[in-house]
């Protein structure tokens, strides 16, 4: 009985997690039938992309406040009803402020779920963690993939506008999945009452703000693909659907490098060198669209879908390392990640600008580049040795 709950409880987590990105990756696949319906300008249209990533940052940073009014399994289950309705209004959301609210909406959805959850697998699965981890984030990167690789498909059969609405159906499947496994758990007290004094001195920690630019430069290098890869395509004139399917590639490739991290992360101790190795990979795939975009599409996907897909769960596991307390665990993941969405939320809006200004994203994809380089200096910095850095802060 305890091994069938305790593989419920991975399963419900799985289940949330695939819900977490739909409603921002079926976007890019659908981007100029949005414009052309909608009158939206390409630096209005990032922000379907960059609103609900950078509330994501904002109820992040507000973790603990959000912890102290929740309980991880109503949170949790509020915030997956929110990802719920935010999907469904958009079948009658056909103007560009609609769209825009429905963003809003999604995102604080997708942020309560994101800031409660890395708490409750910390404490729950213990020594699993980094496993149960990797699955999680896996998860995410599947559900963004099947979004991505069906979105035009249906958009051609029932419209854009049910394309997008139709990912409120396996929210609420994750809606009340969550609650039948978690049923009848104990609850914890609340995490704001270890993390209430440890957050604010985050603020003060040079290794947390280190975390927080390393998550966000590099979480910006998967919002910019998931934003603008199928436009970058349809441009260079490939039919919406095969961007679509390309875009559904490279997630799946992220899948296959996530599931690769949960499986062999326990290896490597020192996460330096296999956070070398992606962000080296991330940096090809980026120069393939820079100087070959056509023909090396292909690879290109591969490079960017293994960088992108091991580099998100590696920065997370990374975070974790840090502190062995669940609840300061938790808050110190709830920082790295609010600030860092904020910074990954920049990189959709600078591309639309780019494209707005120069009609092509080469710029766009140059500055990722430089960015993905300067994430490659900072994880020199990250030795184990290193980890106590933090611990001045929990002082």
């Amino acid at each position: 009985m305890k091994i069938s709950r305790h593989c419920f409880i991975i399963v419900a987590v799985i289940g949330l997690a695939l819900n977490l990105r739909p409603a921002m990756a079926a976007i890019g696949p659908l981007l100029d039938m949005i414009e052309a319906a909608t009158g939206l300008s390409h630096t209005q249209s990032s922000l379907l992309t960059s609103l609900p990533v950078f509330v994501m940052g904002l109820c992040a940073l507000g973790g603990r406040h959000i912890a102290g009014k929740f309980s991880e399994r109503n949170g949790i289950a509020l915030g997956m009803a929110l990802v719920c309705a935010a999907c469904l209004a958009r079948y009658c959301a056909g103007s560009s402020a609609g769209l825009l609210l429905t963003a809003i909406l999604a995102g604080a959805g997708i942020a309560l779920v994101q800031t409660l959850l890395p708490a409750f697998i910390k404490r729950r699965f213990g020594a699993e963690a980094g496993s149960v981890f990797g699955l999680y984030t896996t998860g995410i990167m599947g559900g963004a993939a099947i979004a991505a690789a069906s979105a035009a498909g249906l958009a051609a059969q029932s419209g854009w506008q049910f394309a997008l609405a139709v990912w409120a159906l396996p929210a609420l499947a994750a809606f009340f999945l969550w609650r039948r496994a978690t049923a009848g758990l104990a609850v914890p007290l609340p995490a704001v009452a270890a993390g209430r004094t440890a957050q604010p001195g985050f603020w003060r920690n040079q290794r947390a703000w280190e975390l927080m630019i390393f998550f966000g430069i590099g979480t910006g290098a998967y919002t910019l693909v998931l934003a603008w890869l199928p436009p970058f395509y349809t441009s260079l004139g490939w039919k919406p659907a095969e961007a679509g399917f390309l875009l559904g590639g490279l997630t799946l490739a992220e899948v296959v490098a996530g599931l690769a991290v949960s499986a062999w992360i326990g290896r490597f101790p020192d996460r330096r060198l296999p956070l070398l190795a992606v962000l080296l990979l991330l940096s090809g795939g980026l120069l393939c669209l820079i100087f070959a975009p056509l023909s090396l599409a292909l690879p290109a996907c591969l490079m960017l879908g293994i960088g992108i897909g091991a580099l998100f769960p590696l920065s997370l596991i990374l975070t974790l390392d840090h502190l062995d307390d669940p609840a300061q665990a938790g808050m110190l993941t709830a920082f790295v990640q609010g600030g860092g969405y904020i910074i990954a939320s920049c990189m959709p809006l600078l591309a639309g600008v780019l494209r707005d200004r120069f009609s092509d994203l080469t710029q766009a994809w140059v500055a990722m580049l430089i960015g993905a380089l300067c994430l490659v200096a900072l994880c020199l910095r990250f030795s184990p040795a290193s980890y106590r850095r933090i611990a001045c802060t929990m002082d």
